[in-house]
């Protein structure tokens, strides 16, 4: 069962941090970039992507599992109550972590069942970064993000909101990048954003022939 957290976690000047909002950007920018008629919003937060995006004339809808957080439909990952394949594009950002992982592979397969074509989503990365971010003369901005291999990786503790992380012992990228695959969709590409590299997305899209 996915973590319940309070609504006012969202809504305080620590959840919505400098570093959040080149998040968000990246979120937005995704969503758009797969120019899709209809997307499904798993995981609403404080509301700031589907809002904008609403103002930007976008056919969203919300589904959370928290009635307080007012989505357009209360529902659960889990058991999307939604028809096969309701949506062009399916996102979940920063979602699937809140539930244990042995039902990573389940939320997947919803996500995967209810989309048309696309899915996106992102999940924290734990793992130690390296970050680029250099302005070169006559070629322009160089960015890029290094995960850095650790000689051991860490335990997680859950702590009220995340049961596992990217990078952690148990839980590495190979593994996740294994079970999405395994769910049917593939990976179009994955990439930590610079200015929060614990933020690792993943664009993808339904294999059909599978």
């Amino acid at each position: 069962m996915r973590t319940q957290i309070e609504p006012s976690v969202y809504f305080n000047d620590d959840y919505d941090s400098r570093d959040r909002y080149f998040s968000y950007w990246n979120q937005v920018r995704e969503i758009l970039s797969f120019k899709s008629k209809e997307t499904l919003e798993i995981g609403v937060g404080n509301s700031f992507v589907s809002n904008y995006l609403r103002e930007r004339g976008k056919n969203i809808v919300t589904v959370d599992i928290d009635e307080r957080l007012a989505p357009g439909v209360v529902g659960t990952v889990l058991e999307l109550p939604f028809s096969d394949a309701s949506f062009d594009l399916v996102a979940c950002f920063e979602v699937l972590e809140h539930l244990p992982y042995e039902e990573f592979r389940k939320a997947l397969s919803e996500m995967y069942r209810v989309s048309r074509n696309f899915g996106v989503m992102s999940l924290p990365d734990a793992n130690v970064a390296f970050c680029i971010h250099l302005l070169i003369p006559k070629i322009g901005w160089v960015q890029k993000v290094f995960t850095v291999p650790r000689l051991r990786d860490p335990i997680h503790t859950f702590d009220g909101k995340h049961y596992w992380e990217i990078g952690k012992a148990g839980y590495p990228l190979k593994r996740v990048i294994n079970d999405i695959r395994d769910s049917g969709f593939i990976i179009k590409k994955t990439y930590r954003v610079l200015e929060i590299p614990y933020h690792r997305f993943f664009l993808l899209e339904k294999n059909k022939r599978g």
